[in-house]
C-alpha cells in the first residue's frame, strides 16, 4: 500500500497540513505515517523524569512522550480517533531532522512527504526555513510544503512550471498520478523571454511529448513570454486559480532554477497561500524519449 508521510513540530503552523495530507491519504487510498523528529534530551533539558528513578530510561521517556504528544496532536487536528484512521504514529530519534525524515522516506518508500510551510520549538526551528531547502534536495521522493495560512484542502487545478528539460517529463508522469484520483487539472506552462521566438511546429512537437509520455487527459499546455517569468508565474497561478504549485528542482539550470532556485521556500512564501509541491531532478535521471 502507498504510504503519505506527514512531518509535524506539533505547531499550530503544522496544523493544516496534516489536515491535507490526510485528505490526500483518503483521495490516493494511501496509508498515512505521521512522524517526529527529535533528538535525545539531556539532564539540561526541560523533561519531567521520574525522581525515584536511579537511572531515568531518558531515551525511552522521550519517546513516550512524543508518542502521546503525536497522538494529541493527530486527534485534537482531526477532530477524530486516530485509531479509527488508516493513520500511523512513530516518533524517531535523529541529531537531524532532516536525515530523519528522509531515512523514514526511504524505508517506507514514501509517495511524498507532507510538512508545513513553518515551524518551531523553543529549541530549535525543527521542520522549515532552511531545512525545508535541505529536505528537498536530499528527499528521495516530491516534497509538498503547505502554507500556514493555505485554506483549500482540495486540489482542482495544478501549475507545473517547467523548461521541457528530459527530467520534467519524469516528474510530470508522477504527478498524473497524484492528480487522477482528484481529477485535477494539470495546466503545464512555459515562460521564454520577449527575445525568444518558439515555433508553432516546436509547440506541437512539445505537444506530442506530452500526449505520448504522460498518461493523463486532463491536462493543458501554456508556452508563453515574458521578461519577468517570476512576475508572470505569480500571475498565471493567480488567473488559472491555482490549488497547487509543482515544479522541478535542479542544479543552476532553466527557468525553475532562475526564478525559485536563489531561495525556494522564502519566494513561495511571500507569493501566499498556494502549496508547493516538488520534484528533484536527481530522482528521475533522464526520462528518456523516443
Amino acid at each position: 500500500m502507498k504510504t503519505i508521510l506527514y512531518a509535524t513540530d506539533y505547531s499550530e503552523n503544522s496544523e493544516l497540513a496534516l489536515k491535507f495530507a490526510y485528505n490526500m491519504s483518503i483521495k490516493l487510498e494511501a496509508k498515512l505515517l505521521v512522524i517526529h523528529v527529535f533528538d535525545y534530551p539531556t539532564f539540561f533539558d526541560d523533561i519531567t523524569l521520574n525522581p525515584e528513578a536511579p537511572f531515568p530510561d531518558i531515551e525511552g521517556h522521550a519517546f513516550k512522550i512524543h508518542n502521546r504528544k503525536l497522538h494529541t496532536f493527530c486527534n485534537r487536528v482531526l477532530k477524530k480517533d486516530i485509531a479509527t484512521l488508516n493513520i500511523t504514529i512513530e516518533a524517531i530519534e535523529d541529531r537531524s531532522v532532516v536525515n530523519g525524515i528522509v531515512n523514514k522516506a526511504n524505508n517506507v518508500d514514501a509517495l511524498f512527504i507532507v510538512t508545513g510551510m513553518k515551524g518551531s520549538s523553543k529549541l530549535r526551528e525543527l521542520i522549515m526555513g532552511s531545512i525545508a531547502k535541505k529536505l528537498i534536495k536530499k528527499a528521495p521522493c516530491p516534497v509538498l510544503v503547505i502554507p500556514s495560512d493555505s485554506v483549500k484542502i482540495e486540489i482542482e487545478t495544478i501549475v507545473y512550471a517547467t523548461d521541457f528539460e528530459e527530467e520534467d517529463f519524469g516528474a510530470l508522469a508522477k504527478l498524473a498520478e497524484i492528480a487522477k484520483p482528484f481529477n485535477a487539472k494539470i495546466s503545464v506552462v512555459h515562460f521564454s523571454s520577449s527575445e525568444e521566438t518558439v515555433l508553432k511546429k516546436q509547440q506541437e512537437e512539445l505537444k506530442e511529448k506530452l500526449q505520448k509520455h504522460i498518461n493523463y487527459d486532463n491536462l493543458k499546455l501554456d508556452i508563453l513570454y515574458a521578461d519577468d517569468a517570476f512576475k508572470a508565474l505569480k500571475s498565471y497561478y493567480r488567473n488559472s486559480n491555482a490549488d497547487l504549485i509543482a515544479m522541478l528542482e535542479r542544479e543552476d539550470k532553466g527557468i525553475t532554477s532562475k526564478v525559485f532556485h536563489r531561495d525556494l521556500v522564502k519566494r513561495i512564501e511571500s507569493y501566499g497561500k498556494i502549496p508547493l509541491l516538488s520534484f528533484n531532478a536527481k530522482n528521475y535521471g533522464i526520462f528518456h524519449l523516443e
